[in-house]
């Protein structure tokens, strides 16, 4: 079977099929890497219809990774799913779904995991990225430690997936009043992968 086999090459093309089949005017240079890698990561082209960037929000992020500010991911698919021997920086990558007393706050307060590991790092998310790849609650958990605790991270990535809460989450993270930076995907629509493929092109663009 002939079939491409050098990763170079594969990124190469994947990359000019996506440049060709997507409709990626209303977007800068910048967002454009972004969108081309989230794309790619999800094989849907019509992702661009649904792509919201918020607050020049590459810039922030970028400059936040530079600055070395944890990544703070709500899963570890996400934080799995980041190529950080790919990385210039020094980002501490974070996720505190399996610390010690998650659970335990979880189930005290009520609330999910995802959202009780969002609590745990709390003290570390002024000017972290954060990367919510899979729970609304945590997304949702977010946005009120912002209200509440005036917490203010350097940039959102709001990448919550499925049928109960993640539109809510995503258009409440749309319409938050605090002026952070964020880049979301508006519907049902998101996951890990998403959220991994945002922080990679970040951190290197569309470099293979």
């Amino acid at each position: 079977m002939f079939y491409l086999k050098q990763p170079k090459e594969i990124y190469k093309n994947s990359f000019a099929i996506i440049k060709h089949e997507a409709d990626l005017s209303r977007f800068n240079e910048q967002e454009q890497e972004i969108a081309i890698r989230l794309i790619h990561s999800s094989g849907m082209v019509d992702i661009v219809d649904d792509l919201v960037f918020f607050g020049d929000a590459v810039a922030r992020g970028r400059e936040a990774l530079n600055k070395n500010a944890p990544i703070i991911c709500d899963v570890k698919m996400a934080a799995k799913g980041i190529i950080k021997r790919k990385f210039t920086t020094k980002n501490e990558i974070l996720c505190a779904l399996d610390n010690d007393g998650v659970n335990e706050f979880a189930l005290e307060n009520k609330i999910t995991r995802s959202a009780a590991g969002i609590e745990m790092l709390k003290h570390r998310i002024d000017g972290a990225i954060i990367a919510i790849g899979n729970a609304p609650t945590s997304l949702f958990h977010l946005l009120e430690l912002m209200k509440n605790d005036n917490i203010r991270p350097a940039l959102i990535l709001g990448f919550a997936v499925g049928f109960v809460g993640a539109v809510e989450s995503k258009q409440a993270l749309i319409e938050q009043n605090f002026g952070v930076p964020f880049i979301t995907l508006k519907g049902r629509r998101g996951g890990s992968a998403f959220a991994a493929a945002a922080i990679n092109a970040l951190a290197f663009g569309l470099s293979t």
